[in-house]
């Protein structure tokens, strides 16, 4: 369920807290419910979920498109989210900001079309998880460094493992 929804710096990117039923077994999270979502505002039609696991220090990165609603979650360990306005003709081109996402906070990040999003795994090991309003397809995808310089993002990291399509940030 959803205990608290907040905006944040970014225009349309929402910070989304869940509760969690706790006991001496653990803890019983429900991560998605449609009406629930819908009753709070968010008319977001998810058609797919994907996920990555990734160990320490692997930085995964800056990607997105410019029709897809992403809402992510981190169901174990911990990373370091930076979502970037990457919108070319508005005056927040580049503006970002960084969330801590993890098992134990159980946040959600929703990010709008337009945004690009990567993430730092911070813990030995964290699955990156997220729902998607459209099918994955490569060609409508952007991509920056990490480390793009126009963006000037602060990472926890001076050395992270990167794919080569990251080494590369091959740009919009």
């Amino acid at each position: 369920m959803i205990k608290k929804i907040s905006e944040t710096s970014l225009d349309g990117v929402l910070n989304i807290e869940l509760d969690a039923f706790e006991d001496h077994r653990g803890a019983y999270v429900e991560t998605y419910n449609l009406k629930e979502y819908k009753k709070a505002g968010i008319e977001v039609d998810f058609v797919q979920d994907d996920f990555s696991v990734s160990r320490r220090n692997v930085l995964r990165g800056l990607h997105g498109d410019n029709h897809t609603w992403k809402l992510v979650s981190c169901p174990f360990g911990k990373y370091y989210l930076v979502v970037v306005d990457c919108r070319e003709k508005r005056a927040t081109f580049g503006n970002w900001e960084a969330f801590t996402v993890s098992d134990r906070n159980r946040r959600q990040i929703l990010i709008p079309p337009g945004f690009g999003n990567g993430h730092l795994i911070v813990s030995e090991q964290a699955i990156f998880q997220y729902k998607q309003s459209d099918y994955y397809a490569p060609r409508g995808q952007f991509s920056y460094r990490w480390d793009d310089p126009g963006f000037n993002i602060w990472w926890p990291v001076k050395d992270p493992i990167l794919s080569k399509r990251d080494e590369a940030g091959a740009y919009v």
